[in-house]
């Protein structure tokens, strides 16, 4: 009924902002589900690489334009960044797994491994942790590896020996040799030829002084007991090649820096972190070689860090296939079609568009019963009589020719006769006057 009031060119224009209205619907849905999540990342380093390793991952996910984007947080150490963790304040962190709280962190990747060497000056005496007695070690970084000094000195009890640690930060450490304020340093760091030569760079070098590096020979013993820990054999001559420093593989501690992240992220969007970061290192690997050490974490149920369920997937190779993935669009792409089937069946019919096409000669009957009883002459009733002759005679002459899309005789007559009574009723009130025949006709509607 609606269509049959509103003009053509008003439904047109309804039916365009309806469809305007439903695309600018779907667009906004799309890009809000297709827009690329981002993800808060807390980092600290005594100088700034750390941040700066991770700007470049994020720049690399803006460049392929990952599922996932990272806002990087420099948080000046790593104490810090794990703090910022533990509060809840960033969704990720870089962290050693030594260093803070870490019982809301899963782990994602491993970034690089930490290992702890105990370096005595050229021409010092002290070949091993008992030569340490009475004197003074430099902690480069501080607090920072204040697990390490802590672990130590239980192992070999070097509160007793009156073993002093004295924290330095990076630009005094030089100085602390040359004055011998300290008589050897402890750093924990990547073997990775930038920080060994930041290490080298401490000491005045050249073929006949080279540096002692003490071994920590209870490594295995403090890795069972503290499980952020490993025993690690520093390869001979990583120091230096010519005379090699060390003479031989040394036994020393290593941990592990991870990227984090909060148990409570989802494990699709872990998955494509993962993915994301292992394909920027790929990436990245040709113009910065330390991202060779970024590496898939411990799968071990056991784990000292657990691994986030996103990650495990594509560790695991069990992200899912084509079928899990898009198994429901299969599923549900005929149905929405067929929607959309009948939503464009329903605006054809509210257009009214091909009605009239469609009207067999029973619909043109039926209409003139609607006619007859709104004519107020005598004249117009003659009209329809007329074409209902036509409209019988073409059914009839079709039905004569064998046409099997002509309406029965039986039904032709019964239509027939049904109008002619209606026809003979409204003559009647005709006749009677054209007041009786409007009241009629009012009644009727």
């Amino acid at each position: 009924m609606m269509s049959m009031k509103l003009p053509l060119w008003l439904r047109f224009f309804l039916l365009v902002g309806v469809v305007a209205f439903a695309a600018g619907a779907g667009l906004l849905a799309y890009r809000y589900y297709s827009r690329p999540v981002t993800l808060t990342v807390a980092v600290g380093s005594l100088d700034g690489e750390a941040a700066k390793a991770m700007s470049a991952i994020a720049g690399e996910f803006v460049s392929a334009n990952a599922p996932v984007r990272l806002k990087v947080i420099d948080s000046g150490t790593a104490l810090e960044a794990a703090a910022a963790f533990s509060a809840g304040k960033v969704d990720l962190a870089v962290v050693r797994g030594d260093v803070g709280d870490l019982s809301q962190a899963q782990a994602v990747v491993v970034v690089s491994h930490m290992v702890v060497l105990i370096i005595a000056p050229p021409g010092s005496s002290i070949d091993s942790i008992a030569n340490l007695k009475g004197r003074t070690v430099g902690v480069v970084g501080g607090a920072v590896n204040a697990k390490i000094v802590d672990v130590l000195t239980k192992g070999y009890d070097l509160a007793g020996a009156k073993v002093v640690f004295k924290n330095l930060a990076l630009t005094d450490v030089r100085q602390a040799i040359q004055s011998k304020q300290v008589g050897a340093l402890l750093v924990v760091i990547p073997l990775a030829e930038k920080y060994l030569s930041l290490v080298r760079g401490f000491f005045q070098l050249d073929r006949k002084k080279t540096p002692v590096l003490i071994p920590i020979e209870s490594a295995g013993a403090i890795a069972e007991n503290e499980r952020a820990f490993e025993s690690f054999d520093v390869p001979k001559g990583t120091l230096r090649g010519s005379p090699p420093v060390p003479e031989d593989d040394l036994t020393t501690l290593r941990t592990s820096l991870y990227l984090v992240a909060q148990k409570k992220l989802g494990t699709d969007l872990v998955t494509d972190l993962t993915e994301a970061i292992m394909s920027a290192r790929r990436n990245l690997l040709r113009e910065q070689p330390i991202f060779a050490q970024i590496t898939a974490p411990s799968t071990d149920q056991d784990a000292y860090l657990p691994l986030h369920p996103g990650a495990a997937a594509v560790y695991n190779s069990t992200t899912q296939s084509f079928m899990d993935e898009y198994g429901n669009w299969i599923y549900l792409t005929p149905m929405v079609l067929g929607g959309a089937a009948t939503m464009l069946a329903a605006a054809w019919k509210f257009l009214g568009l091909g009605s009239r096409a469609a009207e067999g000669p029973l619909d043109s009957l039926y209409a003139l019963a609607r006619r007859i009883r709104k004519v107020d002459t005598e004249a117009e009733l003659s009209d329809i009589e007329d074409e209902i002759d036509r409209i019988l005679k073409v059914e009839l002459a079709k039905s004569a020719a064998g046409d099997e899309s002509a309406v029965d005789d039986a039904t032709l007559n019964v239509a027939a006769h049904r109008l002619e009574s209606l026809i003979h009723d409204r003559r009647t009130l005709i006749a009677k006057g054209p007041a009786v025949a409007s009241a009629a006709k009012a009644t009727q509607r």
